[in-house]
């Protein structure tokens, strides 16, 4: 990654131009660097911005200039200006800061997917959450928490188990000091989790099939580890006719309505003090790469942010 002069876009029809207040840090910025995921090159990185409205291309009726948007799932917000697909802005309300509703909206809305629809998790359902202090993981088992459910949550430090228990977690699991998977059968009784949801793949796939109940469901939505080897889907049958799925946000945010009516209840959240957001790092632009580092090294908690 370098830091270049571009000029400031204009909108094409259908488009309105926003001067970005912050912009989001996530792994799949670093998938599509690595080119695990392509992108056409040479490319601005980032998904994830919130900022103002500064220009309008014809035909824009959802946003009007001046307003607070936010957006996710869209090439080009490691920058100052970025313009962006009218109909996939969504307004920012009144008690939610920009540089919350930068934070939000992939990791909050892929944790209300992740709870509400993936696996729709009811109270008194046990969660396993892995990578439970990182951005998702956080905001997953605070939702979690809210609807009723137990959750178990993995992390690698004392720092971290410290964060998910305050976000709600009822039971710790150090993996980096004991096998996840025999303390999850152990905490539950050995009759299993109604749910894994599992972001970090390779290194945690197959344990994590062990400790799910009879047709409990995997919900494997990132692979910070690698990505899960190919296997046998008898094995799926063997295990307890468990269900596997690999979800992710686009297909949750597909039509606007869905979009607004996701993002909105993520913002409800946020404003009504019922989802605490930890932005624990803001870079400028000039450091995405430390940033970058920071995310790939595992040494971060809750979410990371540029500042343009």
């Amino acid at each position: 990654m370098e830091l270049v002069e571009l000029p400031v876009p204009q909108p094409k029809p259908n488009e309105a131009v926003a001067k970005l207040a912050a912009s989001g840090v996530n792994f799949i910025d670093v998938y599509q660097r690595e080119g695990r995921y392509k992108i056409p090159l040479p490319s601005v990185l980032g998904q994830e911005g919130a900022g103002v409205v500064t220009s309008l291309g014809d035909g824009v009726k959802d946003v009007k200039l001046g307003d607070r948007v936010a957006w996710t799932g869209l090439l080009g917000s490691y920058a100052e200006y970025a313009a962006v697909a009218a109909d996939r802005l969504v307004p920012i309300p009144a008690g939610v800061t920009d540089q919350q509703a930068a934070a939000a909206m992939l990791q909050g809305m892929t944790a209300h997917y992740l709870s509400h629809d993936t696996y729709p998790l009811k109270r008194g359902e046990t969660a396993l959450v892995h990578a439970a202090a990182g951005g998702v993981g956080l905001l997953l088992v605070q939702m979690a928490h809210h609807i009723g459910a137990r959750v178990i949550a993995t992390v690698s430090t004392d720092q971290k188990a410290k964060l998910a228990r305050e976000a709600g977690a009822d039971e710790i699991i150090l993996y980096t000091q004991t096998d996840f998977e025999a303390e999850t059968k152990r905490l539950t009784g050995g009759r299993g989790v109604d749910v894994v949801y599992d972001s970090v793949g390779k290194t945690t796939f197959e344990k994590g099939l062990n400790v799910l109940r009879p047709r409990g469901t995997m919900a494997l939505f990132g692979g910070s580890s690698g990505a899960v080897p190919p296997f046998d889907l008898i094995t799926l049958s063997q295990k307890g006719s468990l269900y596997v799925t690999r979800p992710t946000l686009v297909h949750f945010i597909a039509s606007r309505e869905e979009l607004m009516a996701r993002s909105g209840a993520v913002f409800g959240m946020v404003a009504a003090g019922n989802l605490k957001l930890r932005i624990e790092h803001t870079y400028s632009l000039a450091d995405a790469p430390q940033a970058h580092r920071d995310l790939e090294g595992r040494k971060t908690t809750g979410k990371l942010l540029l500042i343009p």
